[in-house]
C-alpha cells in the first residue's frame, strides 16, 4: 500500500520540472491527481504519466496569482473528485536581476506568483480541508528564502515569504487537522536552473557538501512522506533538501 493510498493531490506548476517530479510521485504512491497550470494543454505529458500508473489525472488551467481563477479551479476539482486531501503550492518562477537594475513589475510578477499564488491556494482548498476536518498542505520554499542570493531580492523575499505563511497557516488550522509544512530545495535540475552560466553553477556546487545538484525526485520524494501518514505530527515545519547547503 501506496504512502497516499487513495488520497486525492492537487498540484501546481505540474507541467514541468519539480511539479511534475512531485505528481508522479504521489502517483506512484497511491494518489489521483488535480494538476494545475496556467494551460491545461501544458499538463499532457504529466497527465499520460500519471495514467499510466494506474491512476487518475485531472488537468485544470489556472493562474495561480488571479483569486477568481484559483476559486474556480479548487470548486471544478472538488466537483470532479469530491474532496481534497493534499495540496502541494509548487507554482513558482524567478526574474533575477540586482537590486539596483531589478525593475517593479519584474518584483511584482515574482511575488504574485510565489507568494500571492501560494496564498489564494491556500486559503481555497484550506477552507475544503476544514470542511473535511483533515488534510495536509505542502509549500515548495527555497533555501535562497532561508540564505538569500545576490541577484535574486524579489525570489528570496517571496520564497521567505513562503516559509512565514506555511508556520501562520499551520498554527490556524491545526484545530481542524489540517497539517502544514514547507520544502527548500537547494540547486535541483531543472530548465529553471540549466540556463545559469556554467561559472555560477561551478559556485554554487562549491557550496554543496554532497557534492552533486539535486534531481526533482530527490524532493518528490520529501513532498510524499509530508503529505502522507508517516509524518503526522509534524505541521509548520521547513525541510531543505539542498545536499547540506544550509544546515
Amino acid at each position: 500500500m501506496g504512502a497516499v493510498e487513495g488520497k486525492i493531490a492537487l498540484v501546481t506548476g505540474a507541467a514541468r520540472g519539480i511539479g511534475r517530479a512531485i505528481a508522479e510521485e504521489l502517483a506512484a504512491e497511491g494518489a489521483d491527481l488535480v494538476l494545475c497550470d496556467l494551460k491545461a494543454e501544458w499538463l499532457s505529458e504529466t497527465a499520460a504519466a500519471i495514467q499510466a500508473k494506474g491512476r487518475k489525472a485531472v488537468c485544470l488551467p489556472a493562474d495561480v496569482g488571479n483569486g477568481e481563477s484559483v476559486d474556480a479551479a479548487v470548486a471544478e476539482a472538488v466537483k470532479q473528485c469530491g474532496r481534497i486531501d493534499i495540496l502541494v503550492n509548487n507554482a513558482g518562477i524567478t526574474k533575477d536581476t540586482f537590486l539596483a537594475r531589478m525593475s517593479e513589475q519584474d518584483w511584482d510578477a515574482v511575488i504574485n506568483v510565489n507568494l500571492k499564488g501560494t496564498f489564494l491556494f491556500t486559503k481555497a482548498v484550506g477552507k475544503v480541508m476544514m470542511k473535511q476536518r483533515g488534510g495536509a498542505i505542502v509549500n515548495i520554499a527555497s533555501i535562497i528564502g532561508l540564505i538569500g542570493n545576490a541577484g535574486q531580492c524579489n525570489y528570496a523575499a517571496s520564497k521567505a515569504g513562503v516559509i512565514a505563511l506555511t508556520k501562520s497557516v499551520a498554527k490556524e488550522l491545526a484545530s481542524r487537522n489540517v497539517r502544514a509544512n514547507a520544502v527548500a530545495p537547494g540547486f535541483i535540475d531543472t530548465k529553471m536552473t540549466e540556463v545559469l552560466a556554467d561559472d555560477i553553477k561551478k559556485q554554487m556546487l562549491a557550496l554543496i557538501p554532497l557534492g552533486r545538484f539535486g534531481q526533482p525526485r530527490d524532493v518528490a520524494r520529501v513532498v510524499v512522506f509530508l503529505a502522507g501518514e508517516q509524518s503526522a505530527y509534524l505541521t509548520g515545519q521547513v525541510l531543505t533538501v539542498a545536499g547540506g547547503m544550509a544546515m
